[in-house]
């Protein structure tokens, strides 16, 4: 069963919340402000935090920071009455993994939440031609099924977001995939006018992995497209 972490402080979304998610086979827990959200992150073990911004004391952004400073797998979607683009790529660059404007339709939701556990139940999505969980190229190792990235044996710390783009591009070489290609295959959903979201994450993949950012070695920009890994190595 799946375990779902609600953090709302509005306490009829929470139940109109857990009604749906029940339904579909989670058992779900709540938190109505950031501490004991963030207990309850760190002590269990969740498939799903469905996060509010605007929670009274510390808000949602601050919370999903701390949650991915200690939690780098767990999908996180926000919800939030704020419907502003800075609002949304904010939380999309702080980590979460996908962001509703309230107010949502439940079907809308519930398309959401099946989106983000396909996403999580589907890492062969990533496996390369040879059905290989593992990548390897020139220094760089990719564990699919572990999600775990090694450079040069030492462990690379990846966001999930980061860890999907690279898995995606490592077993694709060559492939050129456009920023909207990749929001629409990495994030789930096409949000458009966010490809500086793909932006951003690049380079913060890139200053994890490439030794000279300025002439990356693993991801390449293909001018005019977007990015592709590299097919010599």
């Amino acid at each position: 069963m799946k375990r779902v972490l609600v953090i709302e402080d509005d306490i009829n979304i929470v139940e109109l919340l857990k009604i749906h998610l029940t339904d579909l086979a989670c058992e779900v827990t709540s938190a109505q402000d950031g501490d004991t959200a963030l207990e309850l992150a760190t002590e269990h073990k969740f498939s799903l935090i469905i996060l509010d911004l605007m929670l009274p004391g510390m808000n949602g952004m601050e919370i999903c920071r701390r949650i991915r400073m200690t939690n780098r797998t767990v999908p996180i979607m926000i919800l939030s009455a704020k419907s502003e683009e800075i609002d949304k790529v904010v939380g999309l660059e702080t980590g979460a993994d996908d962001y509703l404007t309230k107010p949502f339709s439940i079907r809308e939701f519930i398309a959401r939440v099946k989106v983000i556990f396909r996403r999580n139940e589907e890492t062969a999505v990533y496996e390369d031609s040879t059905g290989s969980n593992l990548l390897k190229y020139d220094g760089i190792e990719i564990d699919i099924e572990k999600r775990k990235v090694t450079l040069n044996g030492s462990r690379v710390d990846l966001s999930p977001k980061e860890f999907e783009l690279l898995a995606l591009l490592a077993a694709n070489p060559g492939k050129s995939y456009t920023r909207k290609r990749l929001l629409n295959l990495v994030w789930g959903y096409d949000f458009e006018g966010y490809e500086h979201t793909v932006n951003s994450h690049i380079n913060r993949l890139r200053g994890k992995i490439e030794i000279d950012i300025s002439h990356p070695k693993y991801i390449l920009t293909t001018w005019g497209v977007g990015y592709r890994f590299n097919e010599e190595l």
